[in-house]
């Protein structure tokens, strides 16, 4: 399965965890603002040889029977920073998850919960 070579961490020691930064609580239906980036605490390389080719973003609403895609985001070395700032609105609350790639280091996983009120 996928999910056995997906790795986790804490983002203050790996400099490959996505890290979403997003509200704890928002209202029903209504826009916010995330932001998903690599590097947070420690700067990720960003050359040919050692980068983060994508960044992908996903909500698991509480109760849903599936997770639902909110985007894919890719990025070219050297040219750009694997940072990426979305709006997005839920209707129940949800735990964000992140994907990123790293080409010599593979798949990393973040995620953040956020709490839909009515």
């Amino acid at each position: 399965m996928i999910g056995d070579f997906v790795k986790s961490g804490d983002f203050k020691g790996e400099k490959h965890v996505p890290v979403i930064c997003a509200p704890d609580k928002v209202k029903k239906g209504e826009w916010f603002e995330a932001e998903v980036s690599v590097g947070k605490e420690i700067p990720h390389p960003n050359t040919v040889e050692h980068h983060i080719a994508w960044i992908e973003l996903y909500a698991m609403p509480e109760g849903a029977p599936y997770i639902l895609r909110i985007g894919r985001y890719e990025f070219s070395p050297t040219l750009e920073e694997p940072i990426v700032k979305v709006k997005i609105r839920l209707e129940k609350t949800s735990k964000l998850i992140a994907l990123s790639y790293c080409n010599l280091h593979g798949l990393w996983e973040g995620s953040t919960d956020v709490v839909v009120e009515e």
